[in-house]
């Protein structure tokens, strides 16, 4: 059984996303994403040989292998861009977290075969031996299908665990937020709740010098649960039409405290490590106090409120193929709902 850390080192590693949009076909996106993994095994080995060994985990950005759909349908970007539950990027991508003996964290879009025609955005963590502990499906998107859209079936799949799942390893407790998932206090504290120390945060997001909405939240996040914040962002998105510095930059690590420890500007970079400190972390969650805000939690005041409201509606996907207008409708006929109400 592996030592528990009370230290090590960690990466939150800003590369640049090579698109698959303008592939014609499975074949030619299969061959971008592995040679952007071929080209992630090297900055993963040079990263490791400037850091240091006691380097034992590393995140990746969103999406990292294939940019985001632009105009594709559901079915003809699963068919193109996503991978399988045991497909070769994974084990690819195995490979390396083997080789290195590190925690290895992104972010894939991925088809999931209890959900035909169907796909969804997944954080994955990979541990040393090269398997998967951990898969996280983002429950929040304006453009994808998640597993709230199909909440009943995913229940009986995967139960509640499997919506909100924390790994428990030697280098602590660690648990998966999507881009804009940083937003969404409740995803944080439902994995909280199972004991989350450190967020791997895998992103594509705008950088500015000013505080964003993002950035805010992140150190909110950390604060509110007493958690390691290890968000990495792009260095840019290639191959499509958007400028390609458009998301790029930013990638940062946050202690449990807020406090920013490290933080890149833009372009490739392996700036962003710094030590993650468990044992001050835990003496922090362990300690009575003004500032040990995880411990003065209480869900029951909330509980009867979340369970009365109702907003955005869940299983909008169960039944047939829907196009992409599907999510801009149900979104607005939420908004006509919630003004009627008088809520909003």
């Amino acid at each position: 059984m592996p030592t528990n850390l009370e230290s090590f080192r960690a990466l939150a590693l800003q590369v640049t996303c090579h698109a698959v949009n303008q592939t014609s076909n499975r074949h030619e996106a299969r061959s971008l994403m592995q040679n952007s993994i071929n080209r992630l095994a090297q900055q993963i080995a040079a990263s490791i040989a400037f850091i240091g060994f006691d380097c034992r985990l590393i995140v990746l950005p969103e999406y990292f292998l294939t940019g985001f759909p632009m105009g594709d349908t559901l079915v003809g970007w699963a068919e193109k861009a996503c991978i399988e539950m045991a497909g070769a990027e994974y084990e690819a991508l195995g490979k390396i977290a083997q080789k290195h003996k590190i925690f290895l964290a992104g972010n894939a879009y991925e088809v999931d075969p209890n959900f035909p025609g169907l796909y969804f955005q997944t954080c994955f963590i990979l541990d040393p031996s090269g398997s998967i502990i951990l898969r996280y499906r983002r429950l929040n998107s304006l453009f994808a299908p998640t597993p709230h859209d199909v909440w009943d079936k995913y229940l009986d799949c995967y139960g509640l665990e499997g919506v909100f799942p924390v790994a428990k390893t030697e280098i602590g407790n660690l648990a998966a937020l999507a881009s804009e998932e940083i937003l969404y206090p409740e995803v944080a504290r439902c994995l909280a709740m199972r004991g989350a120390e450190i967020f791997v945060h895998s992103t594509s997001e705008v950088y500015n010098k000013n505080l964003t909405p993002k950035d805010a939240a992140k150190i909110t996040r950390a604060v509110e649960n007493l958690a390691y914040v290890v968000s990495a962002n792009t260095a840019g998105i290639a191959n499509i039409a958007i400028p390609i510095a458009s998301a790029d930059g930013g990638s940062k690590i946050i202690d449990h405290r807020g406090i920013v420890l490290v933080e890149t500007g833009a372009g490739e970079s392996m700036a962003a490590f710094a030590e993650i400190d468990l044992a001050a972390l835990r003496r922090d969650r362990r300690r009575p106090g003004l500032n040990n805000l995880l411990s003065r939690q209480r869900f029951e005041l909330y509980a009867e409120s979340y369970r009365q409201s109702h907003f955005y509606p869940a299983n909008t996907m169960l039944e047939g193929e829907v196009d992409r207008k599907h999510f801009l409708q149900t979104q607005q006929a939420t908004i006509e709902r919630l003004t009627q109400l008088g809520i909003i």
